[in-house]
């Protein structure tokens, strides 16, 4: 504190307003702890984002046949158009049945270290193949995805066209990288928070850069830092207070279910918080739809400490500032089925 303060005096010393001088370091601070999202997607190791590769990508991410039901996509659950998600508390899967937990954005989850709450995937191919086969998601299997790929020839040219020199393109994990790359590009730049960071003082305003520090100095960048503000490290939720019951349903222990550690018993990922304004309601359980309540949640529950309406504001106004250029996505003209397609599964159970 001694050396912002020296700093600031030196700063106005120099010809600064006190408050330049404030914006100024607080943009220093802020740079030490988070990075800008970057204006082009990110280079995945052993996945080149080739146009072939991500328009079939694209094609499979909005693919409803790819569940046992031809109902649900990718898209279902992780909507382009809503934010990267689906707004609701748990995704309804096959069978209208409830799913375990708050989906997350797919909006720059190419950042995340890991994916889904738990992390128990490393990357986005592998989270690509778990919901289609999940019966509570999509129901499917790898056989019935190739035999229903497989049984279009306007998806044989594309994967032969994504995957060129391999015999038989139409794969499984080949379903997965083509997603993966198309999820890849889904990334949100141009925050006004990442136009602070490259150096615009005046994209955030004075209750902006007051929640930025706040953040900071209350301790929420122990866990929320990087690009993502989040996504990258796992942590107790209730680490100094545990929250009841309706925020921390007792019966799921999070990455415990990974790792059958009990040091991991209700251990989640700390959640990404780039565009957190688009994506209510929050938390693993989605039981809390207002995202001022969220913080003063976090406030008590994370940190120990309980904020006052003032920081509580402040914060929010500075974590809405993460909400970047959402990318303009135009719906892909999918091909009709044929003869040999797989026939959808009724949702409704048969009695």
């Amino acid at each position: 504190m001694k050396r912002q303060t020296l700093k600031l005096a030196i700063a106005v010393s120099l010809g600064l307003s006190a408050g330049a001088a404030m914006a100024a370091d607080l943009q220093e601070r802020a740079r030490d702890m988070f990075s800008a999202i970057p204006q082009y997607p990110p280079v995945i190791d052993g996945n080149e984002l080739t146009e072939a590769k991500v328009g079939l990508g694209k094609m499979l991410f909005f693919e409803p046949r790819l569940s046992a039901s031809h109902l649900i996509s990718c898209n279902t659950c992780h909507n382009v158009g809503m934010g990267g998600h689906d707004y609701l508390p748990v995704s309804i899967g096959h069978g209208w049945q409830k799913g375990p937990r708050n989906s997350p954005t797919v909006y720059n989850a190419v950042f995340n270290a890991a994916q889904f709450w738990d992390g128990r995937a490393a990357d986005l191919a592998e989270q690509a193949k778990g919901p289609v086969q999940a019966g509570v998601e999509m129901s499917s299997t790898p056989e019935r995805v190739v035999a229903t790929l497989s049984s279009m020839p306007a998806y044989v040219d594309k994967f032969a066209e994504a995957f060129p020199g391999q015999d038989d393109p139409v794969t499984f994990d080949n379903m997965a990288i083509a997603i993966e790359a198309y999820e890849a590009t889904l990334i949100t730049p141009d925050a006004d928070f990442d136009k602070f960071l490259r150096g615009d003082k005046s994209a955030l305003d004075e209750q902006e850069q007051e929640g930025l520090a706040l953040f900071m100095d209350k301790g929420c960048v122990a866990c929320h830092s990087g690009v993502n503000l989040g996504g990258q490290e796992y942590y107790p939720f209730g680490l100094v207070t545990k929250p009841g019951a309706d925020i921390l349903p007792s019966g799921d222990k999070g990455r415990f279910e990974v790792t059958a550690t009990a040091s991991d018993e209700y251990v989640f990922r700390a959640s990404p918080l780039r565009n957190i304004e688009l994506t209510a309601p929050y938390f693993h359980s989605g039981a809390v739809w207002s995202l001022e309540e969220a913080v003063a949640v976090m406030g008590t529950a994370q940190l120990g400490t309980e904020l006052n309406d003032d920081e509580v504001m402040s914060i929010t106004a500075f974590l809405k500032t993460l909400t970047g250029r959402i990318p303009e996505v135009r719906y892909p003209e999918l091909p009709p089925s044929t003869d040999e397609t797989p026939k959808p599964e009724s949702m409704i159970p048969q009695q």
